[in-house]
C-alpha cells in the first residue's frame, strides 16, 4: 500500500502546503535567469501561424452543469491575463507567472479539477482547457517546450475527438507548469477571445513563419494493467518548408494516461495483468 502524505493524514494542512509551494515556485522563477514574457500589445501582429477553438461546455460529462459554466467564467479570466501577449526573442511564456493574479479582483469559481485521482469541485478548476489550447497552439511553431505535463486520467471523453490523443497539458499553480520559450528570431503574440460557446486561440508573429507543423499520432494503443486500462498515444510532428516544399518528420513523445470512462466495444484493449 502506497504511503499517505501527511497532508492526507492532516487535511487541514493543505492549504498550508499549497502556499508553501506556490511561494517556493514564484521565488526560485524570479532568480531562475529566466526572462518571463509579461509585456501586453493592444495591436495585433500581421501574420497568423496557427489558430484554433474549443468547445467550453461539455453536456456529457456526467457532472453537475453548473461546474461547466463556472469552468467559463475562470476561462476568461485568466485569458485575460494573456491576450495580446508578446514573446519576444529569448522570453519564456509561463501560465502561472501570467495567471498568478488573475483572480486579484474577480474571483474564480469552482470548477473540475482532477485531485487524487479524483473529478471534483474546486476553486479556480477548469483552467486546463485553456493551458490544453495553448499547447496546442504551440505545437504549431518553431518555439521550443520548456514544460508539458500529460493529465495522469482522463475522466470522460474529449469534447474535442479531433485532436490527436495525448496532446493536452496539465497545470497546478506551485507543482505543473506549462512553459515555453522563444528561441528564434521572430516575436510571437498570443490572441484569445470567446463567443458565447466557443473559446478561440491565435498565434501570431511579427514576421512571417515559413514552416507549416501537422501534429499527428503515429500510434494509439489501449493497455490494461492492474485492472487500470491505459492509453498510450505516440505523438510526432512533420515540419513542412513552404518555400521548398522540404518535408522532416520526428518523433515530440509519447503520452500515456488512465482512462477512467467506458471505452467503446470496438476498441482493443491489450492486457498486461
Amino acid at each position: 500500500m502506497a504511503r499517505k502524505r501527511l497532508t492526507e493524514m492532516f487535511p487541514f494542512l493543505l492549504p498550508l502546503r499549497r502556499w508553501q509551494k506556490k511561494q517556493c515556485c514564484y521565488l526560485k522563477m524570479k532568480f531562475d535567469k529566466n526572462v518571463y514574457a509579461d509585456k501586453i500589445s493592444e495591436s495585433l501582429f500581421p501574420n497568423v501561424v496557427f489558430e484554433t477553438s474549443a468547445l467550453m461546455v461539455n453536456e456529457n460529462s456526467g457532472f453537475d452543469i453548473q461546474f461547466q459554466y463556472n469552468k467559463v467564467h475562470n476561462l476568461q479570466l485568466a485569458a485575460k491575463t494573456m491576450d495580446k501577449l508578446v514573446i519576444a526573442p529569448n522570453e519564456t511564456f509561463s501560465f502561472f507567472w501570467l495567471t498568478r493574479h488573475a483572480d486579484r479582483y474577480t474571483r474564480y469559481k469552482d470548477g473540475l479539477n482532477l485531485v487524487n485521482g479524483k473529478i471534483v469541485g474546486s476553486y479556480g478548476g477548469g483552467l486546463c482547457q485553456l493551458s490544453n489550447m495553448l499547447f496546442w497552439l504551440f505545437l504549431h511553431t518553431p518555439m521550443t517546450i520548456v514544460e508539458r505535463h500529460g493529465h495522469a486520467a482522463e475522466s470522460f471523453p474529449s469534447t474535442t475527438e479531433d485532436l490527436p490523443c495525448g496532446t493536452d497539458a496539465t497545470v497546478s499553480e506551485g507543482w505543473l507548469d506549462l512553459k515555453v520559450r522563444n528561441d528564434t528570431d521572430n516575436t510571437f503574440q498570443i490572441a484569445i477571445h470567446f463567443d458565447d460557446n466557443y473559446m478561440y486561440g491565435e498565434i501570431l508573429s511579427q514576421r512571417p513563419v515559413n514552416t507549416e507543423y501537422t501534429v499527428f499520432n503515429s500510434s494509439v494503443s489501449y493497455i490494461k494493467r492492474n485492472e487500470k486500462i491505459y492509453q498510450v498515444s505516440v505523438v510526432c510532428r512533420e515540419e513542412t518548408d513552404q518555400e521548398t516544399g522540404e518535408h522532416t518528420q520526428r518523433e515530440l513523445y509519447t503520452n500515456q494516461c488512465e482512462i477512467a470512462y467506458s471505452l467503446p466495444d470496438n476498441i482493443e484493449v491489450e492486457s498486461l495483468d
